[in-house]
């Protein structure tokens, strides 16, 4: 499974179980015994989901989601919370955390939730870097070349294309091929495809 559980949580005892718990699933797994640890160590290329206790010594797990979110971090978060904690929790998920969990919890049921994360964080990172593949094709294309796919999608012919841009219909041809060699298509349809959601 890509990706990992970063568990933030002040009691020893929860990291140990837990993290014990999450290994026996298949799910690697880090611990912190603070906010301010995993903070020292967050970078935002981290992959995987944050196990967050609500209320800890020092920094409470709100207060380390909020940091976070200000530094862009897109990790999905799962509190952890006390009976007492719920309404914290409730307007955490309003801001945008991925779950929260009441302690004591159904371990099973925790570790499900724990792997939905990571396949949410995995599904959008890969969503993320299609996106920054297809911008990077996009700004190896040259004027001329992004001239001809604009009259590509708009359905018109190469000879039209010629008379448009007033160049010859075999320069029309050269143009044409190289968009698509760049863009990694081999008729207009795939392109209108690839740039289906751009538009």
């Amino acid at each position: 499974m890509s990706g990992r559980a970063y568990l933030v949580d002040d009691d020893e005892a929860i990291r140990d179980s837990l993290g014990w718990l999450l290994e026996s699933r298949g799910v690697a797994c880090l611990s912190y015994r603070s906010a301010e640890d995993f903070l020292d160590e967050w970078d935002p290329a981290l992959a995987g989901c944050l196990l967050l206790d609500i209320r800890m010594d020092g920094m409470s797990g709100p207060e380390l989601f909020d940091i976070l979110r200000e530094r862009g971090s897109r990790l999905p978060v799962i509190f952890l919370t006390g009976h007492g904690d719920v309404p914290m929790a409730v307007s955490a998920l309003k801001k945008g955390a991925f779950d929260f969990v009441e302690k004591p919890c159904n371990d099973n049921e925790l570790v499900n939730r724990v792997i939905e994360a990571l396949r949410l964080d995995a599904n959008q990172r890969a969503a993320a870097s299609g996106a920054d593949s297809l911008n990077s094709r996009l700004g190896r294309l040259t004027t001329r070349e992004r001239e001809v796919m604009e009259r590509i999608l708009a359905g018109k012919l190469n000879k039209i294309i010629a008379e448009d841009l007033q160049i010859s219909m075999r320069t029309v041809e050269v143009h044409r091929a190289n968009l698509f060699e760049k863009m990694g298509v081999r008729t207009a349809v795939e392109l209108a495809q690839l740039l289906a959601g751009r538009r």
